[in-house]
């Protein structure tokens, strides 16, 4: 009888721990805000989590008008090494650096109404940058789409190598005088529709919720984890808005003037 026991117990100690193996987990989070150093700490800690817990994928839910050049850069290169399957949701927008970021990832899923496109490099104010700085945006865009390889067609003897997302659909994403045919006259920068971005492999599938993705995925038991930004994340968003950079950046001439003006007051050095 002691036998049938110890049996049974190492039985349930083996089922336990072969059902944790085989427990599927998804890293999830947001970037629904400014693409700023706050969206590369959570990016970071995201993908940190993910290789942790041996994830099966990284979900972004992505709703954004844009950024940080340097910023969108260090995010699609984290997401672009990711040796774990990464997945974009676009709830609505990736505009500018979310189109950058979103391209980085393995598949790209768009609600309905959704846009992806303008990247466009632009200065604070608004106004568009110089063309060095284009020029490198349009080349970082054209190689995130390359980076996802090419389809091969055979027909007959003839055999035609074409890409799953057309690079000249992510340069003209930033350059208006980039022409693909039957999408734009090159008179304008490419924003894709979702049923646009689906006719040109820019989208896998419509769809409306995350459950829609996990279920195409075979993800639909999945342990979800969604990574929220810490306190110190909420800090660095704060201090990364360009306006209230500006004002610290006054206060902080003020108070050196003031204090050449006047030494030894103790507030104008503390500003």
């Amino acid at each position: 009888m002691k036998h049938i026991l110890v049996q049974f117990a190492l039985l349930l100690v083996l089922n336990s721990v072969f059902a944790q193996d085989t427990e599927q987990t998804v890293v999830v989070f947001d970037l629904k805000k400014e693409i700023n150093p706050a969206a590369t700490r959570i990016t970071n800690k995201a993908v940190n989590r993910a290789v942790e817990r041996n994830a099966d994928a990284i979900i972004v839910h992505m709703n954004t008008y844009g950024g940080y050049v340097t910023d969108a850069d260090s995010i699609r290169t984290r997401l672009l090494n990711s040796s774990i399957p990464t997945y974009v949701f676009i709830d609505n927008n990736a505009a500018s650096a979310g189109a950058l970021i979103s391209l980085a990832c393995d598949k790209i899923y768009m609600r309905k109404g959704s846009s992806i496109g303008a990247t466009t490099v632009v200065n604070e104010d608004g106004a568009k940058a110089p063309d060095k700085y284009q020029s490198y945006m349009r080349k970082q865009m054209r190689s995130t789409a390359e980076s996802h390889g090419m389809d091969t067609t055979i027909n007959g003897t003839d055999t035609t190598f074409t890409y799953i997302r057309n690079p000249d659909i992510a340069e003209g994403m930033v350059d208006e005088r980039v022409v693909v045919e039957g999408l734009d006259d090159s008179s304008k920068v490419i924003t894709l529709t979702t049923q646009e971005a689906l006719k040109w492999g820019y989208c896998e599938v419509e769809v409306e919720n995350m459950d829609e993705i996990l279920s195409m995925n075979n993800l639909s038991g999945a342990q979800i984890e969604k990574v929220e930004p810490s306190s110190m994340d909420k800090v660095v968003a704060f201090f990364s808005n360009p306006a209230l950079r500006s004002v610290l950046i006054l206060i902080m001439m003020g108070g050196i003037y003031f204090e050449l003006q006047s030494p030894g007051i103790g507030f104008p050095i503390a500003a």
